[in-house]
């Protein structure tokens, strides 16, 4: 597992979810504090291309060694692709969880939903009071 880290470039959601903006595209994954607390992450059920994804509302599972654990969107969008890496290694979830073990791509529908997201520096306080 990679040490505790919240990249400055990133938006995250509440929910441990982070999001990588380019455009009107964005790639989601999960936080360091997310995947630490899964556990080792033995399964990924990720939606396929083409699906819909609403902010608030959960796309997928995380199966770790501890707990299933619903995944949430952070962002409205329609699903681009899911990572494939995860497909056979969903360990790299947490060895790399804002590299190589994003989990969606997508295309975002309301690119204004960014505004509802917490910088680092937010979302640390935030796991400070929580």
């Amino acid at each position: 597992m990679s040490d505790e880290n919240y990249p400055q470039d990133l938006k995250y959601f509440q929910e441990h979810d982070w999001v990588r903006l380019s455009g009107d595209e964005a790639v989601f994954g999960i936080t360091w504090f997310a995947q630490d607390a899964l556990g080792e992450i033995v399964y990924a059920d990720m939606p396929k291309p083409g699906v819909a994804v609403t902010a608030g509302e959960t796309y997928g599972e995380l199966e770790s060694v501890k707990a299933v654990s619903d995944v949430y969107s952070p962002l409205s969008g329609v699903v681009i692709e899911s990572n494939p890496a995860i497909d056979g290694e969903p360990g790299a979830i947490n060895d790399d969880c804002y590299g190589q073990g994003w989990l969606l791509r997508v295309r975002l529908t309301d690119p204004a939903e960014i505004d509802t997201l917490l910088d680092s520096d937010a979302y640390v306080k935030f796991l400070e009071t929580a």
